[in-house]
């Protein structure tokens, strides 16, 4: 398995394995972004799935762009002194991330906010959007809630900053998205039953352990090399928050 191969399929099992960490963030997201539909489309699920895949389409955009972003900026810091560097900050991310998710590290929870700068800037976009009444409304206001702080996001950002290039780390972004897109679409759809499902401690750390463990097997990974542009890839590895940026306790 070649080293962007790798990336992908990490993180995309990063984003499956935090299914609960998705439903009990993210569900609340969409499930309030669910509520501003008109009744008529809320009461019918056949009408409510187009709704619910946009502002997923949309989430997933924005995830691409910042997996691009964190790409060109991270390109000089792939190696230091030889030495694989961002591959090991991502696998301490993971662990953190799998820590935090089991319950068992809730001050990881204060890494999101990193990204709460950025946050209120989007805030009042997001807040111009609301009632969504159509598609396009759904899809651009997914597209902000891709900018909610979260430490999901930064675990999958650090593994896309281990390719060291502007279209690896977005591709790689997009296959995180896709990962999650199980729970978070589920949890539009059926906000109710897997709400209880995500609160299961046995669900969560059971989650915690499968990120942790993924972690490892990056670290442990025999490191495969590939040219690209003349340089060498390392392998590496609530509500819609209109009013603040989430902090732990909105976990």
């Amino acid at each position: 398995m070649d080293a962007l191969t790798t990336s992908l399929v990490t993180a995309f099992l990063l984003g499956l394995f935090s299914s609960a960490h998705c439903i009990a963030m993210c569900g609340s997201v969409i499930g309030a972004l669910t509520l501003t539909l008109p009744a008529h489309i809320r009461e019918q699920p056949r009408k409510m799935l187009p709704f619910v895949l946009n502002y997923n389409l949309g989430r997933i955009l924005s995830y691409s762009i910042a997996g691009g972003l964190v790409g060109l900026l991270a390109s000089p810091l792939a190696q230091i002194n030889g030495l694989p560097f961002l591959r090991y900050l991502s696998v301490l991310v993971m662990i953190g991330m799998g820590l935090y998710l089991a319950g068992w590290f809730p001050k990881f929870a204060h890494a999101e906010k990193i990204g709460a700068p950025i946050w209120r800037k989007l805030q009042p976009i997001g807040q111009k959007l609301l009632p969504v009444r159509s598609l396009k409304q759904a899809f651009l206001l997914g597209a902000v809630w891709g900018w909610l702080p979260c430490g999901l996001v930064y675990a999958g950002l650090a593994v896309a900053a281990t390719t060291g290039d502007v279209l690896y780390a977005a591709s790689v972004m997009l296959a995180f998205g896709l990962g999650t897109l199980p729970a978070v679409m589920g949890a539009g759809m059926f906000a109710g039953m897997l709400a209880s499902l995500a609160r299961n401690q046995l669900f969560r750390k059971l989650a915690g352990i499968m990120i942790m463990l993924m972690a490892l097997l990056v670290l442990l990974w025999p490191q495969g090399e590939h040219q690209h542009h003349g340089k060498m890839d390392m392998n590496p590895v609530t509500d819609f928050v209109v009013d603040e940026a989430p902090n732990e306790h909105q976990h």
